[in-house]
């Protein structure tokens, strides 16, 4: 799952990017992605607390599903490469192997998934998505769209 926060456009973080890198200004460099961060962070534990709202029939626990979801969930903030910007994802990676894209049926992108009943391989459910990511993201995205294009706009001021 990723939501990435929609800027000016991505041809303007790339641009500003790309001028920080040649400019070597190693701390305007951390001060625009010190900002970046600053402008989804709010998303991270938004997200982590929708998570661990999914109904279920046990309660949340740490070691469970939701709980290794809720941990997966991360910011990158990249400013270094062609595909610069802001990403909040559930990282599929930090789930277990059989679990990697667990995340993507949860939130409906991918088709209702089957699966064994616990404890009993020959009986086997099919389970409907319970969206958590987008239903939490899009309504956070206006507040931090404006932060990230006051950030493109003030390094954009120094550079000039």
């Amino acid at each position: 799952m990723v939501a990435d926060v929609e800027l000016h456009t991505g041809r303007d973080l790339r641009r500003i990017a790309s001028e920080l890198r040649q400019m070597n200004n190693r701390q305007l460099k951390l001060e625009f992605t010190r900002e970046l961060r600053a402008a989804a962070k709010p998303m991270v534990p938004a997200v982590r607390q929708a998570i661990r709202q999914i109904p279920s029939k046990q309660g949340f626990s740490s070691d469970g599903l939701r709980g290794r979801m809720s941990r997966a969930v991360k910011l990158e903030v990249r400013t270094a490469s062609r595909d610069a910007g802001v990403r909040i994802r559930v990282d599929g990676r930090k789930m277990p192997s059989q679990q990697r894209a667990l995340q993507s049926y949860m939130e409906g992108v991918k088709r209702p998934w089957r699966h064994p009943v616990f404890g009993n391989r020959e009986v086997w459910v099919k389970q409907q998505p319970k969206p958590y990511f987008f239903k939490t993201v899009r309504p956070m995205g206006a507040a931090s769209r404006v932060q990230v294009n006051r950030a493109i706009d003030r390094v954009a001021k120094k550079i000039s």
